[in-house]
């Protein structure tokens, strides 16, 4: 064998795919996406897809992905376009996507569902425990049960003179009640006056501020809403030109303004689902699969609006962070 042969043979051997055991099937597996995320380049899609990739599949070549991304209410919508197409598996992240999937599937009709960030799938009635879901859907949880109490531990450290605290709430969201007792049980503890306020609909974020300033709020906590993911540049804006000092669940809103965020690395999640996507598309029954928990949780915090609000933020509170934007 000639020295060009050998080393194109041997750069076959190295950049050989990992995807050999779904290759010998000659299959092209198709999988379908339910989200609300913009598009299919956002981060926590790409983790998603960029880990698919990791594991040996190549859209076009043994994959097919049909995304449907859109408002959570056109879900309904984009899931009756998507099961039609008859998919080997759908990845609907998020609580409400999993329920317009349910929801489009003919009578008698099973599909693997995989979650990412669904808030309580047990509560949900998705699986009927976390460590044997026992049907067709697994994944992960974001597991938010008493992420509001740490939200609003963490802002009134970063906030010490907030004495009233709105609260944003979907009060459509199931797990909502359960984080709002939790954080009742806080209030006095902590030392301070909570107002919810209903963000149920899109539209009614900019009078949930209006709301939150006729209550002379001190500080803002903004609970677990998929609703508001395509609105996170808007929440900062919002809480800045309210000087509203805010703290959320996700990253984005603090990269644009918001003054924090401590949840779930929901990258990791999405990134971690495309695990399950592998192994079942490998031939793993849902049912046989635990749901599993975050493992990594991080906090965000904006130098930047601190300074605009005049605040000054501990130590203690910067040294625990994953994010500091300056």
């Amino acid at each position: 064998m000639g020295r060009r042969a050998f080393i194109a043979t041997l750069a076959g051997i190295l950049c050989a795919p990992l995807a050999t055991e779904a290759q010998s099937t000659g299959k092209v597996f198709r999988i379908g996406i339910l989200d609300n995320e913009p598009s299919l380049q956002a981060p926590r899609l790409e983790a998603f897809r960029r880990e698919l990739r990791n594991l040996g599949w190549a859209e076009g070549r043994n994959l097919v992905i049909e995304a449907r991304l859109g408002p959570q209410e056109q879900f309904p919508l984009l899931a009756n376009q998507l099961v039609p197409l008859d998919p080997d598996l759908i990845f609907a992240p998020k609580t409400p996507a999993v329920a317009a999937v349910q929801a489009a599937l003919p009578a008698g009709k099973s599909l693997p569902i995989v979650i990412a960030v669904a808030a309580d799938p047990v509560a949900a009635g998705y699986v009927a425990s976390l460590s044997l879901p026992g049907g067709t859907i697994t994944g992960l949880s974001s597991m938010l049960g008493d992420i509001g109490t740490k939200q609003l531990e963490l802002l009134k450290v970063a906030v010490p003179r907030a004495r009233r605290v709105a609260v944003f709430q979907n009060s459509t969201n199931p797990v909502t009640s359960r984080l709002v007792t939790e954080l009742k049980a806080a209030e006095a503890r902590l030392g301070v006056q909570l107002t919810l306020i209903n963000v149920d609909t899109p539209g009614a974020l900019v009078g949930a501020y209006a709301s939150a300033r006729k209550a002379r709020a001190d500080a803002l906590l903004i609970l677990p809403n998929s609703l508001l993911i395509p609105l996170q540049a808007q929440q900062a804006d919002l809480a800045v030109r309210h000087r509203l000092p805010g703290i959320g669940v996700v990253r984005e809103p603090v990269e644009a303004g918001l003054l924090m965020s401590y949840g779930p690395d929901q990258i990791d999640l999405y990134r971690r689902a495309a695990i399950y996507v592998d192994r079942i598309l490998k031939g793993a029954k849902p049912a046989d699969l635990p749901v599993e928990q975050p493992t990594k949780f991080e906090l965000a915090i904006n130098l930047k609006t601190a300074k605009a609000l005049g605040l000054t933020i501990p130590q203690s509170v910067l040294a625990r962070a994953d994010h500091v934007i300056q």
